[in-house]
């Protein structure tokens, strides 16, 4: 399952209840602290099947600071747990219809300007968009487009202390012709719209698939990247040494370069243990 997937079904899918007392039990003895150099989120989609109370328990034995990707309705269980939620959706989770499509601006706007001030007023900093599929549009359209429609959202996003990100996805393996799909574009439409509030959501896996150069791209463009996300290449799961990214010196660059974002896993894990298997791959990017 992608995220696509899961953002379809979510609303449908009955959430079972794992047993993560009987889990932690099986895990590893506890590894060291955190450092404190990175600060740890982690996608809710990937872990459907964990009812998000019981995610959040284990986040905060981790040592994550936020749980990524949850909507107004799940705000509030995070913070219960002393989580926030470092990229909300509050406007748009869309994937294929975004902002390159004139005809859904007046949707967009209008969702966008009613959810900002909520995530704003849960203390919230970081809310996503997407571009879209392409449809036949050039890029220099799509720009233009996603442009106009970003322009009046971002006045609200200045207005309340929001950072709007556009999320940069592969359009070769999980998302064809989706066009915000190459860090230039995406600079390039941060460079066009000329705002703080305006960002990129710096996808590593979808990117390793894209373009490479990761670290080389990351610490050219860090000032236009608000948050990242992980994944292993090939197959998108666990970001160990099965896979072609050596995520130790990634979160090296990126603590290098003085981010102080988060940096979300957004793996899927292949494990049964998938609690596991997160404070595995959270460790790893410890650095």
């Amino acid at each position: 399952m992608n995220r696509k997937q899961a953002i379809k079904t979510i609303a449908t899918t009955t959430l079972s209840c794992l047993a993560l007392p009987e889990m932690a039990k099986s895990m590893d003895a506890p590894l060291a602290t955190l450092k404190g150099n990175i600060n740890h989120s982690a996608c809710q989609w990937c872990y459907n099947d964990i009812p998000l109370e019981k995610l959040c328990e284990a986040a905060k034995e981790i040592g994550l600071k936020s749980i990524d990707l949850l909507n107004s309705s799940q705000w509030a269980t995070a913070h219960k747990y002393g989580l926030t939620c470092a990229m909300a959706y509050a406007g748009g989770s869309d994937l294929q219809n975004g902002f390159n499509n004139p005809a859904l601006h007046e949707k967009l706007i209008k969702d966008y300007s009613a959810g900002i001030p909520l995530a704003a007023d849960a203390g919230l900093k970081n809310v996503i968009c997407f571009s879209g599929n392409a449809h036949g549009l050039t890029s220099e359209q799509g720009l233009q487009n996603c442009a106009h429609g970003l322009e009046p959202i971002l006045k609200i996003a200045a207005k309340y202390g929001v950072t709007i990100s556009m999320e940069l996805l592969n359009s070769k393996v999980d998302h064809h012709d989706y066009q915000c799909d190459h860090t230039s574009w995406g600079v390039k439409l941060c460079e066009k719209l000329g705002s703080e509030n305006f960002k990129l959501l710096y996808d590593i896996y979808h990117m390793q698939i894209m373009e490479g150069d990761v670290i080389a791209s990351i610490t050219k463009n860090i000032k236009y990247i608000s948050h990242f996300h992980t994944g292993g290449v090939p197959g998108r799961n666990e970001i160990d040494e099965t896979q072609e990214l050596y995520y130790p010196a990634i979160m090296r660059a990126i603590a290098k370069t003085g981010y102080k974002g988060f940096v979300a896993q957004e793996f899927i894990p292949s494990s049964n243990n998938k609690i596991a298997s997160l404070k595995k791959c959270v460790h790893i990017c410890d650095v």
